[in-house]
């Protein structure tokens, strides 16, 4: 081994070694903003489709019900203050 080919492998290592720090310290950045941000996705499990579930059993009002919740307000009276 010379002293040229000798060169060549310890840069060569160096800068595979460089790599692969750079490499790693990507990897551990972007796995810690995807685990700070990512919500899980949850398809075909019980929990995903409970908002639709509950469709299913809702009551609507009946027309004599939205008659008591909307009666017209009298202007006539005073309002009482203490």
């Amino acid at each position: 081994m010379d002293v040229d080919s000798a060169a060549t492998f310890l840069s060569c290592a160096i800068l595979f070694g460089a790599g692969f720090a750079i490499l790693g310290i990507t990897v551990i950045f972007l796995n810690n903003i995807i685990h700070k941000y990512w919500k899980p996705v949850r398809i075909f499990t019980a929990d995903s489709w409970a908002p639709f579930s509950s469709l299913s059993n809702t009551r609507f009002a009946e027309p004599h019900e939205v008659e008591s919740v909307n009666k017209p307000v009298d202007k006539t009276v005073e309002p009482k203050l203490k």
